[in-house]
């Protein structure tokens, strides 16, 4: 097939949507197809342009066999609701160019659009509808649910329509794919047709992310005892996560000189903490970039403990991207999350970790002071187990390349099948 990947976000960013969007993309292009992606300049999670794409325009490169399309957009150095919004609709008018050219080029046969940004969906629709081909909406994050719930917007007739444009996509869409039976329900509450819905979860090499002993991790690096017992939160600092409950915790561990807490990330919020860290004196805290893909193996080595946070009120609206790494690395997370919720479900149905009420720093407080006394050799054994037998990246592209073809076969019925959580 020849295949339009379309997204604000792309390898060789590390983390989040970037990462998944790269890996799909790249291994579709291994299977034969021709793959091309629209995206912007990577800039993620650092809010920063990548050093080796400042000072650039529209052009095209060549990755793992897919042609990319780079575009440039606006990047806030503080990250606000408005600067946020500026920053989205930079790219989807610098995009302009690249799909006003795919009207007068070769049809694609499929087009999947990676969202958030919600909005990115409306210029693949119109590609979808004038060109007559399939078009999959896929969701890594119910953004506008989360911008509601986390306050992040206020504004109530800004929201509706809001709501109406992404329920007007996502109906019009061909297919809505998701990557969690928790975002799937909320994508089927907002009236989408059934039966057009995928489950497409996010995935890890396995291979290459595997337990490795203390000796092999970045802890001499990070210049911490073999011996000595590591927190690690690694990832996104922003605001979904809620990550100021860490600096609560760490402070009621100060007086324990052999627990230490380890911050490995970018985000919006990564000033602040370190401002409140050093605030509050919280010596047992370290902070981190991000490591090197090649590293992150040895980076999850270091920890004893995974904390996988977020927030209430973003329950099952996103799937932490992270967890996939931590399950594949033999680790224990140790993970915040409503009964409710499908997070909550996977790990408490496969005992693969530690739940732990959201918000709440006395129950994180206690049961990270017991999971440090406790063997965990059997969730960590259960977690790696899950990881190679759920989430292995040729299972879960296979199925969604299945589904690929089935759209490509005229006077087919679609039937979605769920080849997760199984």
């Amino acid at each position: 097939m020849r295949i339009a990947i379309y997204g604000i976000n792309y390898a060789p960013e590390l983390t989040g949507i970037g990462k998944y969007t790269g890996e799909m993309a790249s291994w579709l292009a291994r299977q034969g197809h021709d793959v091309h992606v629209i995206t912007a300049m990577p800039y993620y999670p650092e809010w920063q342009v990548h050093k080796k794409y400042r000072k650039r325009w529209w052009f095209t490169e060549k990755m793992d066999g897919v042609t990319v399309y780079r575009c440039p957009l606006y990047v806030p150095k503080k990250i606000t609701p408005s600067k946020r919004i500026v920053h989205e609709f930079s790219f989807l008018l610098s995009v302009l160019p690249f799909w006003f050219r795919s009207f007068f080029r070769k049809k694609y046969d499929l087009v999947v659009c990676v969202t958030p940004p919600f909005h990115l969906g409306i210029l693949p629709l119109i590609y979808s509808k004038i060109r007559g081909v399939a078009l999959i909406s896929h969701v890594q994050d119910l953004q506008v649910d989360a911008a509601k719930n986390l306050v992040m917007i206020k504004n109530s007739r800004l929201l509706n329509l809001m709501f109406g444009a992404e329920r007007f996509i996502l109906k019009r869409s061909t297919a809505v794919s998701t990557i969690s039976q928790g975002m799937l329900r909320k994508i089927k509450e907002k009236n989408v047709p059934g039966g057009r819905t995928i489950l497409f979860p996010n995935w890890v090499d396995a291979n290459f992310i595997r337990p490795l002993p203390k000796e092999q991790s970045l802890r001499s690096e990070f210049g911490i005892p073999y011996e000595d017992k590591v927190i690690l939160y690694s990832g996104n600092l922003g605001e979904k996560q809620g990550l100021n409950i860490i600096l609560d915790v760490a402070d009621h561990f100060l007086n324990k000189k052999n627990v230490h807490f380890l911050i490995v990330g970018s985000g919006g919020n990564k000033h602040m903490l370190e401002k409140q860290a050093a605030e509050k004196k919280l010596t047992n805290m370290k902070f981190f970039p991000l490591a090197e893909y090649e590293k992150l193996p040895s980076l999850l080595a270091v920890a004893d403990l995974h904390l996988v946070l977020q927030k209430k009120s973003a329950s099952d609206l996103v799937m932490p991207s992270k967890l996939t790494g931590i399950l594949a690395a033999g680790g224990c997370p140790v993970v915040t999350a409503d009964p409710d919720t499908t997070l909550y479900e996977v790990i408490d149905r496969n005992n693969m970790g530690i739940l732990v009420k959201p918000e709440c720093p006395d129950s994180l407080i206690k049961e990270l002071d017991r999971a440090l006394n406790t063997d965990l050799t059997d969730l960590r054994t259960n977690a790696r187990e899950f990881a190679i037998r759920h989430l292995s990246r040729h299972f879960v592209m296979q199925k969604f390349e299945e589904e690929m073809y089935k759209m490509q076969t005229p006077g087919i019925e679609v039937i979605y099948q769920q080849v997760y959580l199984t």
